[in-house]
């Protein structure tokens, strides 16, 4: 599922793409479901002809602020990518929505499972699903000792904190599992069980973690070799251990979680 990296990487091409550009045309083929119930004559009559001033993210969201209202919305689901196309390429499948640019920019989302959504809306400070989340894991991070006075009153396993997007927007399962072993902390200690220094070890591997994989442009193949990213998944894709010691995979705050009891308490 994209994570904060992931939705950040396509926030900064749509923004390349499109900021200070006037939207020219729209395709899109009806989707209830992915365009939450509008139909495409309300996002062509929408966004065409109006400029982009600036592409946002809170959390796992984006958005296109226009020179208008409404604004577009978009979130990416479990597989929604956002995709640059270029003159004449074919249209991806799975394609729920094309914008072209006044000057021929091509951006697409594609979902080919259909959990991602697209609406048209308000400001962000009017939009219900945005007033939900917590603080932006990048942008927002709290210092150590707010997130101490946070944790010291929440008695659930640290990595239900970290998924919660009432808190931690952004943070999803890879990212949460990553920054537990890298801070040294086992994912189900109680979020109240954590002294001051072991809250500023898991706030700065939060925040290397963000932003390394931000800088990587979320390419997995680029994330630093010794993350347990690498290692974390089930199956074939993952592995057993790392660097000698055992990978542990059980389900704590309602999601699988990898973690390595010889290094993390």
């Amino acid at each position: 599922m994209p994570e904060l990296p992931e939705v950040e990487t396509v926030r900064r091409l749509m923004r390349r793409e499109l900021q200070n550009q006037k939207i020219v045309g729209v395709q899109m083929d009806a989707d209830d479901i992915v365009h939450s119930g509008y139909p495409p004559e309300a996002f062509v009559a929408g966004l065409v002809g109006a400029t982009v001033l600036e592409v946002g993210r809170k959390g796992k969201y984006w958005w296109l602020e226009l020179d208008r209202k409404p604004w577009l919305y978009g979130h990416l689901g479990m597989t929604g990518w956002i995709h640059r196309l270029t003159a004449g390429e074919p249209i991806p499948r799975f394609c729920k929505i094309v914008i072209e640019s006044e000057h021929g920019g091509l951006i697409a989302m594609t979902d080919g499972r259909r959990l991602g959504r697209l609406w048209l809306g308000g400001s962000p400070e009017s939009e219900p699903r945005l007033q939900k989340l917590g603080f932006d894991s990048f942008d927002e991070l709290p210092s150590t000792q707010a997130l101490f006075e946070t944790f010291r009153t929440r008695k659930a396993p640290i990595k239900a904190l970290l998924l919660d997007q009432a808190l931690f927007a952004g943070v999803g399962n890879y990212v949460a599992d990553e920054a537990m072993y890298q801070a040294r902390i086992a994912p189900q200690r109680l979020a109240n069980s954590l002294d001051v220094e072991e809250v500023e070890r898991l706030r700065g591997a939060l925040t290397e973690i963000l932003t390394s994989a931000i800088e990587a442009d979320a390419d997995e193949t680029r994330f630093p070799k010794d993350w347990l990213f690498h290692h974390r998944w089930g199956g074939k894709r993952g592995s057993e251990s790392i660097a000698g010691h055992a990978i542990i995979r059980e389900t704590i705050g309602g999601r699988t979680t990898a973690w390595v009891p010889d290094l993390q308490r």
